[in-house]
Order: C-alpha cells, then sequence, then structure tokens
C-alpha cells in the first residue's frame, strides 16, 4: 500500500515497497523549475533521507516532460531582481542534487519528453540510472541563454561522457536523442514510451530488493571517486569492503550462493 508523505504541491512524494515515488509536479510548465518548486524539491529529498525503509527513489516528471529545465516565464518575470532570484533557486538546485547524490537508496530517473537545463538534464547527469523512453531529447541550454551550467552538471557530465563530449555538449547546446543518449552514457536504458513506466519501476523494485548497506556504500564509493585520486579511493574501498562483510546480509549473500537460492536482505 502507498504511504503518501506529500500529495499536493509542485513535488508529489510517496512511499510504496521500499520504493519512494518523486515527481516533480508543474505537467502545465512542462516541469519548469521555479524557486517553490525547487524548494519543495529538497524537503522532499530530506524526507526520503529521513526513511530508513527507502531502499530506491524513482524520480519521474508529470505530463509529457520530464522537466524542461528552469521556468523563464518566472524568471523573465523577475527583471532587474532576477540576479537575487537565481542565487535563491540555484542554491536550493544544488542542494536537491547533492541529497540525491548523497542518499544511500540510489536513484533512478525516469525521463519522457524533454529533460533540459540545470533542472532537467541537472537531475538526470545526478541519478544513479536513467531510463529513457525513445522519445526522450536532452539538452543543456545554458550557454544558449548566456548563462554557465549549474546543478553540478560542469562535474557530473564529464564524468559520465569525458571531457571532449561534455565541452562539446554544453558549449554547442545539441538536442540529444535517446539513442545517443544511451551511447554517450548519459542514460542507462532506453525502451519504448508505451513501457517507460514499468521498465522504470522494474527496475527500482530489482534495487530494491538488493543489500541496501552495499548498494548505498558501493554508490558512496562511486560518487566520492570523481576528482579524486586512485590512492585516495583505495584505502576507503577496503575499509567498507571490510566493514561490510560483517554485516548479516553479507553472511546471507554468501549463504545463498553456497545453497544456489536468491538472497534475503534485511539492511543489517
Amino acid at each position: 500500500m502507498a504511504l503518501p508523505l506529500i500529495d499536493k504541491g509542485p513535488v508529489l512524494l510517496r512511499i510504496e515497497e521500499s520504493v519512494a515515488h518523486l515527481t516533480l509536479n508543474r505537467p502545465e510548465a512542462a516541469n519548469g523549475m521555479s524557486a517553490d518548486l525547487l524548494r519543495a524539491l529538497c524537503d522532499a529529498i530530506m524526507v526520503c533521507h529521513g526513511e530508513p525503509g527507502v531502499r530506491a527513489v524513482l524520480l519521474t516528471g508529470a505530463g509529457k516532460n520530464f522537466c524542461a529545465g528552469g521556468d523563464v516565464r518566472d524568471f523573465a518575470s523577475k527583471g532587474e531582481a532576477l540576479p537575487d532570484y537565481l542565487r535563491q533557486a540555484t542554491a536550493y538546485l544544488q542542494q536537491a542534487v547533492a541529497g540525491l547524490i548523497r542518499l544511500n537508496a540510489p536513484v533512478i530517473a525516469s525521463v519522457q519528453g524533454f529533460a533540459a537545463g540545470g533542472g532537467g538534464f541537472g537531475l538526470v547527469c545526478a541519478a544513479d540510472f536513467v531510463v529513457a523512453a525513445q522519445s526522450a531529447k536532452f539538452l543543456a541550454g545554458a550557454t544558449r541563454v548566456a548563462m554557465a551550467p549549474d546543478a553540478g552538471v560542469s562535474v557530473t557530465l564529464p564524468r559520465l561522457v569525458g571531457q571532449r563530449q561534455a565541452m562539446r555538449i554544453l558549449l554547442t547546446n545539441p538536442v540529444i536523442e535517446a539513442d545517443e543518449a544511451l551511447r554517450l552514457g548519459i542514460v542507462t536504458q532506453v525502451v519504448p514510451e508505451t513501457e517507460l513506466a514499468l521498465a522504470s519501476q522494474a527496475l527500482a523494485h530489482e534495487i530494491a530488493a538488493g543489500a541496501p548497506r552495499a548498494l548505498a556504500e558501493t554508490k558512496r564509493l562511486l560518487w566520492d571517486g570523481v576528482g579524486r585520486s586512485m590512492e585516495q579511493c583505495l584505502p576507503d574501498e577496503a575499509r567498507t569492503v571490510s566493514a561490510l562483510s560483517g554485516t548479516a546480509d553479507a553472511r546471507e549473500g554468501l549463504a545463498a550462493v553456497i545453497e544456489r537460492r536468491a538472497p534475503r536482505f534485511v539492511g543489517h
């Protein structure tokens, strides 16, 4: 049974079978990101941090588009106050991205339509898995409107696609089709439009059935490795392996292999 934690407003949140369903909920504006939406997104992500039963997060956008980026009409309405407004909005966006990356639970983004700008493209780059509909399109877009990439994209995108491709994407702003996004490593999987919801949910439940501490520590090691040397990463990796080997889940995993059965992980 789904537990609705946030059931109205620009961001919705419910928890069902250890999966947190996090939905951007401004379909009339292509889920364009205003300061209000970003504040609500930060609050919802913090709720996920505080729910120990959450083993995976499924991030979706209501309507035809995952997220078309910043709400340009909202931005334009601020006039000369725009710089102060954007400082606030960008701070919320950075908090949201950091919150997703630092969640113990892996994050699956399910993308239809456009994922653009710091809002859409940035959240995609901060997710751990991305399932995209065949019709999905990705666009950085910041330099096209004389701004710089935000949402950590200047860090996450080169890690995903390499320096040369990141430079091309961020400076020339191509619209990237789903198949190219898969080839570049921006997305994990491409599926027909009609299969997006089921494929995304299936992946979320597959992840949620795994050993949560092992998945959380592996996710942390991978994200912490961004910008660190091999010499810095290896001791952390060794400590993590040693610590996990003492858990009940590790003993269960070994027993399941020996007994040729599916493991039953409990999270400790």
